[in-house]
């Protein structure tokens, strides 16, 4: 064991931190509690919207352009217009939207049509929703910014 080689970057004196510090607490609690809601917020949306299996996942997707929208109006907001608390980007960024939008589901609903002899519709809402959703927070982005410069006029 004495013999074995060390990577010369580890100092294997500095004790381990075991414990999250008091300021990561309540990031981590704001991260749950939204992620809780957002998550509850798409469950609602895939019970309002069902979509079979093997047909398109339009809820999916929907859920996710309209998450992506949100997040770049949010972004601009607490960047260029509000002092936001510092709970506020975790709360509702990482954990509210990061709970609504559901890119977990969209890899699995991809499997799942390929699965079901759908490639053409697999890629197709693989490169749609790439697409769309890039498009969406860019654009929700953009003219929150205009409206925000219009505004200050």
């Amino acid at each position: 064991m004495a013999n074995e080689p060390t990577d010369p970057d580890v100092d294997l004196r500095v004790p381990v931190r075991r414990e999250t510090p008091h300021g990561q607490r309540a990031v981590l609690a704001v991260v749950a509690l939204g992620g809780t809601i957002g998550a509850s917020a798409r469950y609602g949306a895939s019970l309002l919207w069902p979509t079979a299996v093997g047909t398109f996942p339009w809820t999916t997707l929907v859920v996710n352009v309209v998450g992506c929208a949100v997040i770049g109006v949010f972004m601009v907001l607490i960047s260029d217009v509000w002092a936001a608390h510092r709970l506020v980007r975790p709360f509702f960024g990482t954990g509210v939207l990061g709970g609504f939008t559901t890119f977990s589901t969209y890899a699995v609903d991809i499997q799942r049509l390929l699965a079901h002899g759908r490639a053409t519709t697999g890629l197709a809402y693989l490169a749609l929703t790439l697409v769309a959703a890039l498009a969406s927070v860019w654009t929700a982005a953009t003219l929150t910014r205009r409206v925000v410069e219009w505004r200050q006029q």
